[in-house]
């Protein structure tokens, strides 16, 4: 469809960066706009990031969700962190749709 595009927010651990890109892939070709995060501390060989980064990260994510029309949670084996589970609270808090991918490792 071309014209009106929802607007998705990937929220999950950082760890999961390929499935983060997978899914980013998949939502975009299926014609959404996806917000995801731009930085993956947790990944793989990914450089760690400052306290005050993370808090300057975690709020933007935030702002992100604010954007959206929906979030859909990277949750890999089931694995919903704090930083996911208060991201998610926030997003249902301020009316956005909650998905799953609940992929399993």
């Amino acid at each position: 469809m071309i014209g009106k595009y929802k607007v998705i927010t990937l929220c999950g651990s950082t760890k999961f960066k390929e499935a983060f890109e997978r899914e980013n892939r998949r939502l975009t070709l299926e014609g959404y706009i996806v917000l995801a995060p731009g930085v993956f501390g947790h990944a793989e060989g990914s450089e760690p990031v400052s306290d005050e980064d993370k808090r300057m990260l975690d709020n933007m994510h935030l702002r992100k969700i604010d954007l959206s029309d929906e979030v859909f949670v990277i949750n890999v084996g089931g694995y919903i962190g704090n930083s996911t589970r208060s991201e998610i609270e926030y997003a249902k808090k301020h009316g956005r749709t909650v998905t799953y991918l609940e992929e399993p490792r």
